[in-house]
């Protein structure tokens, strides 16, 4: 074997899970051989349209099938996966084609205008431009376009089942790749300027996924409900690519709607499912959750933030814990774990290191920080990532001397080592000399029954230079007073921590994960 990486995974599967179901999606099912045969058509034919090893290949588009037949066949000849955003706009897909250098793009034809408008952008960019311009679209037929106005110079799009078919020959190429070779550019999206495309190599993915093998018990048995984003690190790295690489049934969604996908959990007896929060409370507060048979989960996973006591009690009266955890993209993306005997114990804790990764908690001047004292969160392990692409600067920022990687994250660990998040180091407010961390607040609030959502951002303050502010999503059929939010605190944290003000709205900003943009909540609110 000279492929060492996940461009193997499918086919080394395919031996040994043949006639099993890989993938179940509203487009069909593929079983392990199936989905192995359509991912060497789909090398063969990247191959004869002349991508070869270091090449990028893009994919625009929600959960399909396609979306991983390309990332394997890409993967397979030693190129470079680019999966993009969906809710990104046309100058920002078309910044990360030309930041890649994308040769290639396949995309969902129902996003076929921002697909299109993104290339006419591109196509204008040619300043500066040393990488491979952007020469083959290919469509997936998974819907109709969205109406857009299509320019008169619109580019030639390929089919992709076309596209597929066109290869005479579709054996398997054993192409040498090394764990450490680039496998995924993953853009992760940044509070200033652009974003910066994260590599991460097939080492890094193989690494995560044993951490959650070992970490989640995850069984070949196992049906895992996707309905995040692949293009999201949590969904690819947590869910899908573990699942497979052990020979488990995916379930993909392109859409979260917790009506169907509680009818899902209950139609294929999922014993899997991953999410934020908000999430999990769509499930438990839909007309359908009490009538729905979903005693086949065994598997809760939550990431973003701390679910809410409530929601807690509304699973654990099904018979239901969650696994929490803590990472992010630059580490493909697991940095912790939660077991589910343990969320109720440690209640806000990101829980313990993955097993094959170490954190530690420093001071400003990079020294460990003793037990309960909040710090930086550094991060160190073979699934962590060791470049941004073509940005030496940012890559030597994000490392200390010792190689740790420095994540600007806060926080601290117990007498036992578990992990507790205070926040973003860029979110600390400072009020009056005083740290504020908003997810401590968040918390609190978000136990409050009326409340859906809640974020807390530093607003300037004449005083004490900054204080904060709660922004609250409430629950239909809800109100809630802001005396009543204070009114809550009053014994929970200390007074300078305490919103002054409080904002009602309908909706938060959110990123494709369910995560708050806070950006943009500053750019709103904190005036």
């Amino acid at each position: 074997m000279r492929h060492r990486g996940l461009g193997n995974w499918i086919h080394r599967r395919r031996e040994k899970s043949r006639g099993k179901t890989a993938i179940i999606s509203p487009f069909g099912e593929l079983s392990y051989d199936e989905l192995a045969d359509r991912i060497d058509q789909l090398a063969a034919a990247l191959a004869d349209a002349g991508v070869s090893r270091g090449d990028r290949v893009a994919y625009l588009g929600e959960n399909h099938p396609a979306f991983l037949e390309t990332l394997f066949a890409t993967t397979s000849l030693g190129a470079i996966f680019v999966p993009l955003n969906t809710r990104l706009v046309p100058a920002e897909i078309a910044f990360a084609l030309k930041d890649s250098g994308a040769s290639v793009l396949i995309f969902s034809r129902v996003l076929e205008g921002l697909a299109v408008l993104a290339h006419r952008q591109l196509s204008t960019e040619t300043e500066d431009v040393t990488e491979p311009s952007l020469g083959l679209l290919i469509a997936v037929n998974d819907g109709e376009p969205v109406d857009y106005a299509r320019p008169d110079d619109s580019p030639e799009i390929l089919q992709y089942e076309d596209f597929l078919a066109s290869s005479a020959g579709a054996e398997h190429r054993d192409v040498p790749v090394a764990l450490e070779d680039p496998a995924v550019i993953l853009y992760t999206s940044g509070t200033t300027g652009n974003p910066k495309g994260a590599v991460l190599s097939h080492q890094n993915f193989t690494w995560n996924s044993f951490n959650v093998l070992v970490d989640y018990d995850v069984s070949s048995t196992d049906v895992a409900m996707m309905i995040a984003p692949m293009f999201h690190v949590a969904s690819l790295g947590m869910g899908v690519l573990p699942m497979l690489l052990k020979g488990a049934t995916v379930v993909l969604e392109p859409k979260f709607d917790p009506g169907r996908t509680l009818e899902l959990i209950e139609k294929h007896q999922a014993t899997s499912i991953s999410g934020v929060p908000t999430t999990y409370q769509m499930l438990c507060e839909h007309p359908d959750w009490d009538r729905r048979d979903i005693s086949s989960l065994g598997k809760l996973t939550c990431g973003g933030s701390a679910v809410p006591h409530r929601v807690m009690d509304a699973y654990e009266e099904r018979g239901l814990s969650f696994s929490g955890g803590y990472g992010m993209t630059e580490t493909s993306p697991g940095a912790t774990s939660m077991q589910p005997a343990m969320s109720r114990i440690k209640a806000g804790s990101a829980g313990l290191p993955h097993f094959f990764t170490d954190i530690r908690i420093v001071d400003p001047l990079g020294e460990p920080c003793s037990v309960g004292e909040v710090g930086e969160i550094q991060i160190q392990g073979p699934n962590v990532i060791a470049e941004y692409w073509n940005r030496p600067d940012a890559t030597a920022a994000s490392y200390d001397e010792g190689g740790w990687f420095k994540s600007g994250d806060m926080g601290y660990r117990d007498e036992q080592g578990y992990l507790f998040i205070s926040d973003r180091l860029k979110d600390m407010i400072i009020s009056g000399g005083e740290n504020i961390y908003p997810a401590q607040v968040e918390q609190e609030i978000a136990q409050l029954p009326q409340v859906g959502s809640v974020a807390v951002i530093g607003v300037p303050d004449e005083k004490w230079g900054e204080v904060p502010k709660a922004i609250i999503v409430l629950r239909d059929g809800f109100q809630l007073s802001v005396a009543e939010v204070r009114e809550y605190l009053a014994d929970r944290v200390a007074k300078y921590k305490i919103p002054p003000t409080v904002e009602f709205v309908a909706d938060m900003p959110r990123t494709a994960s369910g995560k708050i943009r806070k950006t943009d909540l500053r750019k709103k609110y904190a005036n």
